[in-house]
């Protein structure tokens, strides 16, 4: 889109992944925070693109401070990152991306839990390993990632945490392009009829392109935690 704009009088602000950085989240919130307060007459809406958790050291701490209060006047809302979704699976006793999870950092969030994973992941440990990580989890944790949305609308953008198939109008967009996809949605220059705003694929600084903006920089391991700014028709970046 040639000129997107969000909706009368209101500010928006959208954070990348975040991978089990506190740090960074806690340093992001506040200059978010100041900014929103210098426009105090402004609806003002923060949306997190999901993959809250693994690689970072302090999943836990992430999901404690999300599922907490933030200040008045700054309204969250929470989508849900591929990450995010295999805890889930994880949680509920669906097990067959448990490896893929573990060996793509799960490993550190069930550490910043408090759990051991086993060095041999037979069928028997995988339920020990299921029943002691859900007496570890607290349940306003599994229910924040639970409540979580995959996409959400306002004005000319579209918020998801991977971006949407070119070959599909947004409306029929699968749970597998919203959490995973990368090509072809990387590569194609399709006018969606909106601006796609998303994580997931990491890239040396924000993405700003005409028809999609990416905000994943590697925060677990670049330290660059990074946030899209939208108001009425301007378009800018918060980072670490």
């Amino acid at each position: 889109m040639s000129s997107a704009h969000t909706p009368k009088n209101m500010r928006l602000y959208a954070v990348g992944d975040i991978h089990g950085r506190l740090d960074l989240l806690t340093r992001l919130l506040a200059m978010i925070e100041a900014d929103a307060l210098a426009h105090p007459t402004k609806e003002k809406i923060i949306i997190f693109l999901g993959d809250y958790i693994d690689r970072g050291l302090d999943s836990r701490g992430v999901l404690e401070r999300l599922s907490g209060s933030f200040v008045q006047g700054l309204m969250p809302i929470f989508l849900r990152g591929n990450h995010d979704e295999m805890f889930l699976r994880f949680l509920k006793g669906q097990t067959a991306l448990t490896a893929t999870w573990l060996s793509l950092g799960g490993l550190t969030t069930l550490a910043s839990y408090g759990v051991r994973a086993p060095m041999v992941l037979n069928e028997k440990a995988l339920k020990t390993l299921i029943v002691e990580t859900r007496k570890k989890v607290p349940p306003a944790h599994k229910d924040f990632l639970e409540q979580t949305l995959l996409n959400v609308i306002f004005g000319d953008y579209y918020f998801v945490h991977a971006g949407a198939h070119p070959d599909k109008p947004l409306e029929t967009q699968t749970l597998r392009d919203k959490l995973t996809i990368r090509e072809p949605f990387l590569s194609s220059y399709k006018d969606f009829g909106k601006v796609i705003v998303h994580g997931h694929t990491i890239e040396a600084k924000p993405a700003l392109h005409k028809h999609r903006i990416g905000l994943d920089t590697g925060a677990f391991a670049t330290g660059r935690l990074t946030a899209l700014v939208l108001d009425g028709a301007t378009q800018h970046f918060i980072t670490t």
